[in-house]
Parts: C-alpha cells; sequence; structure tokens
C-alpha cells in the first residue's frame, strides 16, 4: 500500500476508535486518546474523568473494551492505559459534554453557556470560545457564541495549543451543536513577551552588544575639524554671481538657437506645399484635357456613320 493510502487508513481507524470510545465512556467522561504502534501492540492512552468506571469491578469493563477492539479494528495485541483527567474543566471535550447534556436536561441555552466558559476561565485557562449552532429556541436555526480571554483560530498555534472539542445535544425541536475551544493555563503563545528586570544584556543579545560596542569605537570629529571641513567646501564651491551669469548665458543660446532652426524649416516647408499643389493642378489639368479629346473624337465617328442613311432614303424615294 502506498505511503498515502496508509496515512488515510491510519486516519480513518484513529477516528472510527475515537467515535468508539464516546459511545462506550460517554458517561464516565471520555476526554480523548492517543494510539501509538509499538512492537509489542498497539498502545492507547484514554483520558477520562472517571477512571474507576472505565476500568469496571475487577477489571470487566476495560477486558471487554480491549476484546472489542481487536475483533472489530483488527488491532494487534491492543493495551489500554486510562489516565484521570486533572482538570476537568480545561479539557475541552468533557467541557462539551457536560454542556450538551445540561441543554438536554433543560437547561436555558444562555445560562448554560455563561455558566459554563466562566467555570473555564476560573480554572485557569487563557482564554475560551463556545459556539452554540442549531435550533436553539425557535424553529429557526441560529449560532450563539460565548468569548472569554483569548483565543487562536488559525495558524499552527491553534492546532497544536489549542484543546478543541465537540459535543450533539439532541433536543426535541432538533440537534444542537457544541463546539468548544480552549487555551490552557501556562501555553506558550508565539506573540507572548515579558519583561525582566536587572537581566544581563551581555547574555541575552550578545550581538546586539557587539555592534553597538562596535559603533561606540567610531570617533566624532571635533568642532575644530568641522570648521576647516566647512572651510574648505566654501573654497571650492564657485561664487553664485558667476554661476548664474553662466547659466543666463546658456539659456540665451540655446533660445537663440532654436528661433533660427524654426525660421529656416518654415520657408522650406512653404516651397514644398506649393511646389506640391503646383503638380496637384498640373495633373488635373491634363486629365480635363483627355477626357475632351475623348469626347470630340466620340461626336465624330457618331455623326460620319449617320449621313449614308440618309442618301439610302432619298434614293429609295426617288425609285418609287
Amino acid at each position: 500500500m502506498a505511503d498515502e493510502h496508509q496515512f488515510i487508513e491510519d486516519g480513518l481507524q484513529r477516528s472510527q476508535i475515537d467515535e468508539f470510545f464516546a459511545e462506550e465512556l460517554g458517561r464516565a467522561g471520555y476526554g480523548g486518546m492517543d494510539v501509538a504502534k509499538t512492537p509489542m501492540g498497539t498502545q492507547i492512552v484514554l483520558k477520562a474523568e472517571k477512571p474507576g468506571m472505565v476500568i469496571g469491578k475487577g477489571g470487566k469493563n476495560i477486558r471487554k473494551i480491549t476484546r472489542e477492539l481487536g475483533e472489530r479494528f483488527n488491532l494487534d495485541d491492543p493495551q489500554i492505559d486510562v489516565q484521570e483527567v486533572d482538570e476537568p474543566d480545561l479539557n475541552a471535550r468533557i467541557v462539551a459534554d457536560r454542556l450538551a447534556n445540561a441543554l438536554e436536561r433543560g437547561w436555558y441555552f444562555r445560562k448554560a453557556g455563561h455558566t459554563t466558559i466562566d467555570r473555564i476561565m476560573d480554572s485557569g485557562a487563557l482564554g475560551a470560545e463556545i459556539v452554540l449552532s442549531g435550533k436553539v429556541t425557535g424553529a429557526r436555526s441560529r449560532v450563539e457564541k460565548f468569548n472569554r480571554g483569548y483565543i487562536k483560530h488559525n495558524g499552527e498555534p491553534a492546532q497544536t495549543i489549542v484543546d478543541h472539542g465537540q459535543g450533539v445535544a439532541v433536543m426535541k425541536l432538533g440537534t444542537i451543536g457544541v463546539d468548544v475551544k480552549i487555551i490552557p493555563p501556562g501555553a506558550d503563545l508565539p506573540d507572548d513577551f515579558q519583561i525582566e528586570e536587572g537581566a544581563n544584556p551581555e547574555e541575552l543579545v550578545p550581538d546586539a552588544v557587539e555592534a553597538n560596542e562596535a559603533a561606540d569605537l567610531i570617533e566624532e570629529p571635533s568642532e575644530d575639524e568641522l570648521e576647516e571641513l566647512r572651510a574648505d567646501e566654501a573654497e571650492e564651491s564657485p561664487e553664485p554671481g558667476e554661476a548664474d551669469v553662466d547659466e543666463e548665458v546658456v539659456e540665451e543660446v540655446i533660445e537663440d538657437e532654436s528661433e533660427a532652426d524654426a525660421d529656416e524649416s518654415e520657408p522650406e516647408s512653404v516651397e514644398e506645399e506649393l511646389d506640391e499643389l503646383e503638380e496637384e493642378v498640373e495633373a488635373e489639368a491634363e486629365e480635363l484635357l483627355e477626357e475632351m479629346e475623348s469626347e470630340e473624337q466620340g461626336s465624330s465617328e457618331s455623326s460620319s456613320g449617320d449621313e449614308p442613311r440618309e442618301d439610302e432614303e432619298t434614293d429609295e424615294e426617288a425609285e418609287e
């Protein structure tokens, strides 16, 4: 199997195992899992709010789950390790299930949302967001959001730092989706900064310290040296009167040359236009003469052709 297909198969199997645990361990406060394949078998770490309910009396429940995992998903020697969640109010999966159960029991959505997000922030979270979507109060579906603190929605921090959980509340009018995002306390965000008092700059930013020392080594010129430089610049620069005179002379010369060029070009252009007009007039006169000659020739030929016909008519009359 290609690597791409294997990757897809592993992701599909992981999601199916997660759904199986959510159905079997919903009452135990299922809070997620981690799957790792080892040479000894498949290691699964379960997070639950009540580990005792997951294990069962004498390990009966955990053995049943292990057996079903091997049969349903073809796992090689699955080994399940159950861990208790230290702070359930900071686990997004557990919080989403709690909020969905509260809505199913008849809690008003606004009261349930504010109470849940307040408990999250009281537990020390840096930020939280709860989104309820569906037929919350009437026949028309809508979306309600509850925000507290600081939350990341995209980028690498949203995938690695933010804890994301979802739940579903089945109501009479329809289902309501519950989406919870939590940033746990102590999360290292990329845009965080701290101000340290009494810190040694050489230990934190040695490159910047070396650059500042190199800049200090460059000596600034004294006042006497500055005055000498100014005097040298004044001597080298030309007098303002001479510079102005030269510029004026140059401008006048340029203007004279441009005017002379314009005067020379204008007569030449007029003569050329006259020559062209004369040629056009001569050509038109020749065309008219040719047309007149052609017309005269045509009239003469027509007159010469008509005279014999009159003589023939007179001869016929005489014979009669």
